[in-house]
């Protein structure tokens, strides 16, 4: 009998839809993948110290990357720090970027988002007008203005980006519950006498959700990519941390090799390079996935 409940087979058909896409299924894998080395870091990559286990072992400190051999499978970078090490922690330093920042980002857009669209007037117009001043100063500008201002650091850089994007969500979910506020059922809810807060909660907010839900997967890639380049350029993860930009980073001088051998060190940029490409892609494929399985347009087609 469960099986016959409308919103039941609502989400089956959305789970048919979203797995009989192939470009689905290579993205799940793509992250079940990063998933499993994020939960297995310390099986995976033993930290010698584990009371800081995201500061990268090394073995000397000759600016000289090293190939890899038996000690360290994926080479070393500058400085000697062991790349398969920096690359397996470095999982659980995405994961913790990109969660961090869009679950932050999500609230208070989505919170900003459904007070302006739902009761608009001089709150629609106060939140929207902050809104668009905020929208003009360029995303990455303005998130490395805040680093430098309150210093550097990977959780200052976590805290600029999602005080920067959560503006994104604002707009989304005013216009969802724009198109929705003047519904039949809605008006229903609100002549029995329901609060505001649970017209919002139960009945505007689950269907207003979906492309909130696209955009916070689109953006679980592209803030660590931020992430990773604010890193680059020094305003992230101290030396030697496990961050995959941090180890972008100590390999910039070796990036080309000498004259009569340009990929000598492609290792060094080659692994945590690819693991940046790779966690990106995958959220980012789950993200069009998930477009395509809630727009209502194709949904039947």
């Amino acid at each position: 009998m469960i099986e016959n409940y409308p919103r039941l087979r609502e989400f089956r058909y959305t789970l048919f839809r979203i797995f009989r896409n192939p470009t689905a299924v290579l993205g799940f894998v793509l992250l079940f993948f990063f998933l499993f080395v994020a939960v297995c870091a310390p099986l995976l990559a033993p930290p010698k110290n584990p009371y800081n286990p995201y500061m990268m072992p090394h073995k000397g400190y000759s600016p000289i990357p090293r190939p890899p051999n038996s000690t360290f499978v994926f080479g070393t970078t500058s400085g000697q720090y062991d790349i398969f090490y920096g690359v397996v922690w470095g999982t659980r330093t995405a994961f913790r970027v990109g969660l961090f920042v869009v679950g932050i980002a999500a609230l208070v857009g989505i919170t900003l988002g459904g007070l302006a669209g739902y009761h608009g007037g001089i709150v629609d117009e106060v939140i929207m007008r902050f809104v668009d001043v905020i929208f003009a100063i360029p995303t990455l500008v303005l998130a490395m203005a805040i680093v430098v201002a309150f210093g550097r650091g990977l959780n200052n850089i976590m805290i600029a980006l999602a005080l920067v994007v959560w503006r994104n969500y604002v707009r989304v979910m005013r216009s969802g519950i724009l198109t929705l506020r003047d519904q039949d059922f809605v008006a229903a809810a609100s002549v029995m006498g329901v609060s505001d807060f649970k017209i919002i909660l139960r009945h505007i907010l689950p269907n207003a959700i979906y492309p909130v839900l696209v955009i916070a997967f689109m953006d679980m890639g592209s803030m660590v990519i931020t992430a990773a380049f604010m890193s680059f350029v020094g305003l992230g993860a101290p030396k030697g941390y496990a961050d995959w930009g941090q180890m972008v980073a100590l390999a910039r001088n070796y990036i080309v090799g000498p004259v009569e051998d340009p990929l000598r060190f492609w290792y060094t940029i080659c692994y945590p390079g690819g693991c940046i490409i790779l966690f990106v892609l995958a959220w980012n494929l789950i993200g069009d996935a998930l477009r395509d399985a809630f727009d209502p347009k194709l949904r039947r087609g």
